[in-house]
Parts: structure tokens; C-alpha cells; sequence
């Protein structure tokens, strides 16, 4: 009757193989909830790192009288004191360019500078490019075309027709950030 006991300990080779069969199947159903939830907040990272852009722009324009047109310049300096080669507004990341599998660029135009930020891979690292200017108003299209200023403003619905971007502007807006 010991002996029986004995063997009856802990779970036999089928049971952990169902239990393994379970998790895996909740797995596979959570993964593209996860994936898509990853990626919304890539894309609201992109809109803080956007906003931050322009706070940076702004105080680079209020110290050196003229916008940056790259991001090295608003970036860290290469060494020594902050100066309008590398103001030290932002972060050494967002400087580089790469932020959050998005790639941002800024370039000056006359008067001004643009923002833009895309997907490194449109589809799995975000489903939005984003454009924006010295107007402070963000831009989104929802395709893998980048935005530009005549692009869809973040926050406002699409008109029935598809006006404003990507997909036939199937997509909602998402809720405006406050700026």
C-alpha cells in the first residue's frame, strides 16, 4: 500500500502535457492583444517625443535666435559646454534618430522645421507616421505613407470618403493629447 503511494506523487507525463497544450493555446490567443497594445504605446511615446521636439525647438529658438535643423543640434553636445551644434535639449536617443522603433527626423525649412516620425516597420512597430511643424499641430496618416502638413490632424475624425489618410480613413482618431 506504501509502495502505491509512493508512485501516485506529483503529475504523470499526459497531465503536464495538457496543461502545457492550455497555456499555449492562451498564449497564442494574447499575443496579438499584446502586440497591439505594444504598439499603441509606441505611438503614444512618438507624440510625447514629438512634443518634446518642439519644447526643445522653442528654447533653442529663445537661446540661439534661429529653429535647429537636425536633431544633433538639439541633441547633446560632442563634448564640452551646450552650444547651437549640440544644445543639450534632449535626450542622446531621440537625438540619433531612433526612439521606440520609430525614426524621427528634423529639417529645417525657411522660417521653421519639420518633424517627422515613422515606423521602422509599418505594421509591427507602429501603424501611424506622424508630421508636424514650428505650428505645433501633429499630422497622422494611418498608411504606411509618411504624414505630411496636409496629412489628417492628430484628433480630428475623418471625413466619410477617406480625407485624412491611409486605409480610406477607416481608422478612428485617437483622442487628442493636450499640448
Amino acid at each position: 500500500m506504501l509502495n502505491l503511494k509512493q508512485r501516485r506523487r506529483g503529475f504523470s507525463l499526459m497531465e503536464l502535457l495538457i496543461v502545457i497544450a492550455i497555456i499555449l493555446i492562451i498564449i497564442t490567443m494574447a499575443l496579438p492583444k499584446f502586440k497591439s497594445a505594444m504598439m499603441h504605446a509606441r505611438e503614444t511615446s512618438v507624440l510625447v517625443a514629438i512634443k518634446t521636439i518642439h519644447a526643445a525647438e522653442t528654447q533653442y529658438l529663445s537661446q540661439y535666435g534661429r529653429y535647429a535643423v537636425s536633431l544633433a543640434e538639439l541633441g547633446p553636445p560632442a563634448s564640452g559646454a551646450p552650444s547651437p551644434n549640440g544644445a543639450d535639449l534632449i535626450e542622446t536617443a531621440l537625438a540619433q534618430g531612433v526612439k521606440e522603433q520609430y525614426r524621427f527626423t528634423v529639417t529645417g525649412v525657411p522660417g521653421g522645421y519639420q518633424v517627422n516620425a515613422n515606423p521602422e516597420v509599418y505594421g509591427s512597430s507602429g501603424g501611424m507616421s506622424f508630421y508636424s511643424d514650428q505650428t505645433m499641430v501633429i499630422h497622422v496618416n494611418y498608411g504606411p505613407e509618411p504624414a505630411t502638413a496636409s496629412s489628417q490632424e492628430y484628433g480630428v475624425a475623418a471625413a466619410p470618403g477617406g480625407a485624412g489618410g491611409g486605409a480610406g480613413g477607416a481608422a478612428p482618431a485617437p483622442a487628442p493629447a493636450k499640448q
